[in-house]
């Protein structure tokens, strides 16, 4: 028996993935918002035959919004961007965005489901944060009933952090550390991100602020460590001065897809990690399974000696 009509924006992202999965195997059906219907034909297999629909739909498209949200029982936002540019900034994606939907949602009587980011609250140096922030209190200014569940940094093969830092890893012998590599993180696999809302789904917990956290805390040194061990590398991590940490990350923002942004170098500065007061996915009883480096080895082999993305790969 098909349960409650579930609509995902940001359906082709490692979350999403992993949601679809989680969601077609318990009956429920997700309707997948996508920009792309033709790229998004692989979400097909991700569930039985029916349990899927997938819907091309611009995210500022008001009416059409209106239509697949009246379709749905449940509205879950995934979309998120890491870094900027003229069509796509972080204000039009992180707060724009979500309050347009916490405002169907409200007229709609539906519920909202939105994804923010960890410890970002003190934050107010980095234009990212900001946005995330600005998000949140417009949805919650909006639609009294919605839960924000706040992530750690999020890990999976289909990443852009561990997958970026393995690939840079696997091609330079010396490493550079910001802020003495001492920033703390509590990194939570897109399975334990997925299992969280399904959580909430099944269980009814709206209105709620979710701090989403993995198994322990782990500073950046030691995740570089762990990357590096997890490809058979051996490699000289050396800190390096705010100044020059700018200007790498001045020069590595101008690749088409920035390896680092000034503005994630000042995120960089503050720790991911549970708030005093917060409420975490440990504390409503759905706690993180996944193991950072028991994690990361499942992929890591890609970035190994002769793997897909490794230097010496076989062409």
């Amino acid at each position: 028996m098909i349960k409650k009509n579930v609509l995902i924006f940001g359906s082709t992202g490692q979350i999403g993935r992993h949601l679809i999965r989680k969601l077609t195997k318990n009956n429920y059906k997700v309707i997948c918002q996508t920009r792309n219907s033709h790229k998004a034909i692989f979400l097909k297999t991700s569930g039985s035959i029916g349990y899927i629909e997938i819907k091309e739909a611009n995210i500022f498209d008001i009416s059409k919004l209106e239509e697949l949200i009246d379709s749905s029982d449940i509205c879950v936002n995934l979309i998120g961007i890491l870094y900027q540019d003229k069509k796509n900034t972080f204000k039009r994606i992180h707060s724009d965005f979500p309050e347009l939907l916490a405002k169907i949602c409200e007229k709609k009587n539906k519920n909202l489901i939105h994804i923010s980011a960890l410890g970002l609250e003190n934050i107010k140096d980095s234009d990212y944060a900001k946005s995330k922030i600005l998000g949140e209190n417009r949805i919650r200014e909006l639609l009294k009933t919605a839960t924000i569940i706040k992530p750690s940094v999020v890990f999976s093969v289909d990443d852009s952090f561990t997958t970026k830092f393995m690939g840079m890893l696997s091609l330079f012998p010396v490493f550079p550390l910001y802020y003495k590599g001492s920033t703390l993180f509590t990194p939570i696999h897109a399975t334990d991100i997925a299992e969280l809302i399904y959580f909430v789904i099944k269980n009814n917990l709206y209105a709620k602020d979710i701090e989403a956290i993995g198994t322990k805390e782990i500073s950046f040194k030691e995740i570089l460590k762990i990357l590096a061990k997890s490809i058979n590398k051996h490699r000289l991590f050396i800190s390096l001065p705010y100044p020059l940490a700018r200007l790498s990350a001045s020069l590595l923002q101008l690749f088409p897809k920035p390896l680092l942004t000034i503005d994630q170098l000042k995120l960089l500065k503050y720790n991911n990690i549970k708030s005093k007061d917060g409420m975490t996915n440990f504390d409503i009883g759905c706690p993180s399974k996944i193991d950072f480096e028991e994690g990361v080895k499942k992929y890591s082999y890609n970035w190994t000696e002769g793997g897909q993305y490794s230097r010496n790969s076989v062409k």
